[in-house]
């Protein structure tokens, strides 16, 4: 997998994530700890893709 792909990919895991995160919030059964670790992955994600664009 070229690098590109491999940046492609990741955005894409990323937005994927951004919009269960957002769907989480609106949800009222969703814990607090699940919404969290969701944000953890979705910032991984945005540490890797900044690494690797740079």
């Amino acid at each position: 997998m070229s690098l590109g792909s491999h940046l492609q990919e990741l955005k894409r895991k990323h937005a994927t994530l951004s919009e269960k995160v957002e769907q989480a919030q609106r949800s009222p059964g969703i814990d607090d700890l699940s919404i969290r670790e969701l944000k953890k992955e979705k910032l991984r994600l945005k540490e890797e893709i900044t690494r690797l664009d740079s």
